[in-house]
């Protein structure tokens, strides 16, 4: 894959201009390419149908959690039980946030977008994360802008911007003009700029929108407010950038919860946590719950998300009877009784990423991340037995690891000269649940040197948007 068909490219000296007029990430740099990335209509459609299966996923995830919590059957015909999924997903939370997150007032609710992160792989694309409170909007909507008019850039016309506050204004639909909060955490300062960008766009716009640090809001009467030139203004959308382990951090964290759920507030993404923890996947592949899956998601999205998503298994470390085995990796082809005994398996069998689930500050931007295969054998030992000793409170999982395929794609030198490099890809898309539909409002892509085994945004990284090729 190289530029699409004979479009003009961008010049490095108008990139190098476009970006230091925005500083997107706070102190982050990228590789330069004058090209977006270009993706073959039918790849674009399954990944359109993979936002559909998402939103399904998530949907069924909350009935078989509250099943879960209330001791309830989770089949139409049948007695099975699972109070062990509500275990899981509650664990290690205080019990404050896990009684918000059941409460009636949030239920239905999802995060406003979702972000499932795809590797480009031989055999198509692995979903091997869904992000609910993803990085990357402000920049994929620059990148939109900036690349327009290089073939069918998805998401032209600004469509990531509009979508964006249209769904945060429509959690307010009794006033025409909310004001809207977008909270950035010091913990995601890294994001601020992006989300600064992205506020200002909309407020050119004359739309109420203003990034705020936590300190910046304050109680009033049974409102959350901010200050704007002098003036407090009562808050009708708050966009939480940040993570729910950060909430200690946040000073207004103690009446949150009251004022959203007495609909003095309306936040997003909303603060239930069992939608947040990586093992989600794990359920979804799990054998005691196949009937489950088959029973509340539509064909298409269960035999697409099980292409899609690799074995994921949750690292759980309970005592088994003699003669059990796990439901895990094998080891010289035989199954486990203990995940310790993946210390010594081959370098092959350990083809495995192990990292933390969630509600930890390891749990974002691939801070926990190991990958057997690519580890001492002391190195994966060390990082097994970690989160072994983790799982009565921070619960881990290991997932196959597809490798992302070899693809070509031009960048700039630091000098300016366009070469043509091999590069491995993450494909970032970014969907905005507008009630039972979502819509895909961009595609941030993620290039990384082909001798990188772990996809992100480094430094040696090209981040571009993607296009659509013609059918």
């Amino acid at each position: 894959m190289t530029e699409p068909g004979t479009t003009p490219g961008l010049s490095h000296a108008a990139l190098e201009e476009a970006f230091a007029s925005q500083n997107l990430f706070d102190g982050k740099t990228w590789q330069l390419s004058p090209y977006a990335f270009p993706l073959d209509s039918e790849l674009v459609s399954v990944i359109r149908q993979i936002g559909k299966a998402c939103l399904q996923y998530l949907e069924a995830l909350e009935k078989l959690y509250t099943k879960s919590r209330q001791h309830k059957r989770i089949l139409r015909n049948g007695d099975q039980l699972a109070p062990w999924v509500a275990e899981y997903l509650d664990r290690g939370k205080p019990q404050s946030l896990v009684r918000h997150g059941f409460h009636k007032a949030l239920s239905g609710q999802i995060p406003l977008i979702l972000r499932p992160d795809l590797l480009l792989t031989e055999d198509g694309l692995a979903l091997t994360e869904l992000d609910s409170v993803p990085g990357g909007i402000g920049l994929t909507a620059f990148l939109n802008r900036l690349y327009e008019g290089q073939g069918d850039i998805i998401g032209a016309g600004d469509k990531m911007i509009h979508s964006f506050y249209n769904g945060l204004a429509r959690l307010a639909p009794n006033n025409p003009e909310p004001f809207i909060a977008i909270v950035v955490s010091h913990e995601a300062e890294t994001y601020r700029p992006e989300m600064q960008w992205l506020a200002e766009q909309l407020q050119k716009e004359g739309k109420r929108v203003f990034v705020f640090y936590p300190e910046q809001v304050m109680p009033l009467g049974n409102t959350l407010c901010a200050d704007v030139g002098g003036d407090p203004q009562v808050i009708d959308v708050l966009y939480r950038f940040f993570e729910l382990f950060d909430l200690p951090n946040i000073p207004v964290t103690q009446h949150i919860p009251a004022l959203v759920e007495e609909g003095q507030l309306q936040l997003t993404p909303p603060m239930r946590a069992f939608q947040e923890e990586k093992l989600g996947l794990g359920l979804l592949r799990h054998h005691r719950l196949e009937d489950y899956w088959k029973e509340n998601l539509d064909r298409e999205n269960l035999y697409l998300l099980q292409q899609t998503v690799p074995n994921t298994w949750i690292l759980d470390n309970p005592e088994l009877p003699p003669g059990a085995v796990l439901d895990g990796p094998h080891v010289n082809g035989k199954p486990i009784h203990d995940w310790g005994q993946l210390i010594n398996a081959s370098q092959k069998e350990r083809n495995l990423i192990l990292k933390i689930s969630g509600y930890h500050e390891t749990a974002w931007g691939a801070r926990s991340v190991t990958l057997g295969s690519d580890s001492s054998r002391l190195h994966w030992g060390t990082a097994l037995h970690q989160a072994l000793r983790s799982s009565p409170t921070n619960l881990h999982i290991l997932q196959d690891f597809h490798k992302p395929r070899r693809i070509q794609h031009q960048h700039y030198t630091p000098e300016g000269e366009l070469r043509t490099y091999d590069s491995r890809i993450r494909l970032c898309p970014y969907f905005v649940v507008q009630g039972e539909e979502v819509e895909l409002t961009g595609i941030l892509a993620t290039l990384c040197p082909a001798d990188k085994k772990i996809i992100h945004g480094m430094k040696d990284a090209t981040l571009l948007p993607c296009c659509e090729l013609p059918g």
